[in-house]
């Protein structure tokens, strides 16, 4: 039986993008721990929060989506979200104009690569310009209106930056179980031996699978996930001080040393707008199944 929390995607057929409409939008409420299915489309997706904090799951990653961030999915390519904290979740379909090239700039220059998930700054224009689209398969704007913003929303996607943010997900059962403990509750143990002892298997095993399947040690790959961590607290306005002390951290400048590590960017950089507007209102079960 799935979770009650379980949903389906939004029949997606009825947003799905065409040369005449190449940017489709469309809006969900969802509320904590809401998890829709795993799924996918032919077309392009990006998925992000006006207001809230997602999770999303995609080629072997998890992706935290705050309202400052978003995450490009590409065509094909098998996909999850589960709400950290209730969310307006707003998702764009685009339909690309060659495999691969992403978002059409307007210059016509593509850049960058499309072909894999990657987490985008949002921009406050693009933050704009997405609620302007019609988010009812039913409704449609003007055609010239509906066709300048598609060419805008291409071109901000086009022109976003990249955060190299995400944790790594192992295809190897017993780690893969190990590594969502931890990104479910990270600060449970900070060392590999009680998450291997509560996972019944020895230190050495599991660090031989950290680097077989991931390329990495725990402490670099837990890294990542005390980042994710980071950008739903700073969701939830909690300041980089208070951040920094739950997260294990001695000082807010050792926080700050490891975000510079891990990311190469302050951590006022990196959790700058991630909480761009007030949590929204938690929707009942009954409008969740009916959305």
């Amino acid at each position: 039986m799935p979770s009650p929390d379980a949903l389906l995607p939004l029949d997606p057929l009825r947003y799905a993008p065409t040369p005449l409409r190449p940017v489709r939008a469309k809006v969900r409420v969802l509320d904590t721990q809401a998890r829709v299915v795993p799924h996918s489309h032919p077309w392009a997706q990006v998925v992000f929060s006006t207001a809230g904090v997602c999770r999303v799951e995609a080629e072997q990653h998890s992706f935290i989506v705050p309202p400052s961030r978003a995450v490009w999915v590409p065509p094909g390519v098998e996909h999850a979200v589960t709400v950290v904290e209730r969310a307006e979740l707003r998702t764009l379909y685009l339909l690309e104009a060659g495999v691969g090239q992403g978002p059409a700039p307007l210059d016509g220059h593509p850049s960058g690569d499309w072909t894999r998930c990657r987490v985008l700054e949002v921009s406050p224009l693009l933050r704009e310009l997405v609620p302007q689209l019609a988010s009812d398969p039913g409704d449609a704007l003007p055609p010239a209106r509906e066709a300048l913003l598609a060419c805008l929303v291409a071109d901000e996607l086009a022109r976003a930056r990249p955060v190299p943010l995400g944790v790594e997900l192992p295809t190897d059962k017993r780690l893969r179980a190990l590594c969502e403990a931890v990104i479910d509750d990270p600060l449970r143990h900070d060392r590999l031996d009680a998450w291997a002892a509560e996972a019944g298997a020895s230190v050495r095993t599991v660090a031989r699978l950290f680097r077989s399947e991931l390329g990495t040690n725990f402490g670099a790959w837990r890294q990542q996930v005390l980042l994710a961590r980071a950008l739903a607290m700073a969701a939830q306005r909690r300041p980089m001080a208070h951040i920094a002390a739950e997260l294990g951290y001695a000082s807010a400048s050792a926080f700050s040393a490891m975000v510079r590590r891990s990311v190469g960017l302050p951590p006022t950089q990196l959790l700058a707008g991630a909480a761009v507007h007030p949590p929204v209102a938690s929707p009942s079960p009954a409008a969740n199944r009916a959305r």
